[in-house]
């Protein structure tokens, strides 16, 4: 295998970090073909409370209902920890927060999530893409009587 040098690995940190910002931003602007364009085929996902996705298409359609119309959620990603198993491969975790903000029986409802991405991403013809992705919320907090479909930790 042959190694990153220390500038390699810095631009492609670079380019996952900007992977992750594109991911944020197309999820809350809905913008569904940018937010498929960057995971590979065959990523998988699974977010506590809910089934694990098996491939892209799956993800999509589930983030598409989750966060779908009627919907405002705002995404923040942070203080990556990024590292490589290859020049292609590597690990990430974000610490995070979402916010997503609905009606629901005439009222405002909302929950505030805090966590951490687990992450996997690789290198495929030239471009960086998500091949995995976990959420492990560490605490959430919703508005009385919401309905949120996922299970608290």
């Amino acid at each position: 295998m042959t190694e990153l040098s220390d500038i390699e690995q810095l631009l492609a940190k670079e380019e996952i970090k900007l992977l992750k910002a594109r991911r944020d931003r197309a999820v809350d602007t809905k913008d569904w073909d940018l937010y498929l364009s960057l995971h590979a085929p065959d990523h998988v996902s699974h977010n506590e409370g809910y089934p694990r996705w098996e491939n892209a298409q799956e993800m999509i359609e589930n983030v598409k209902q989750l966060l779908g119309p009627g919907k405002i959620s705002v995404h923040h990603s942070h203080t990556p920890e990024i590292t490589f198993e290859s020049p292609i491969k590597a690990k990430g975790i974000w610490a995070m927060e979402d916010n997503i903000f609905w009606q629901q029986d005439g009222e405002e409802h909302w929950l505030n999530g805090f966590g951490f991405y687990h992450e996997t991403y690789e290198k495929r013809n030239g471009k960086w893409l998500f091949t995995s992705r976990s959420l492990k919320r560490t605490h959430i907090r919703t508005s009385a009587g919401a309905v949120t479909g996922a299970t608290k930790p």
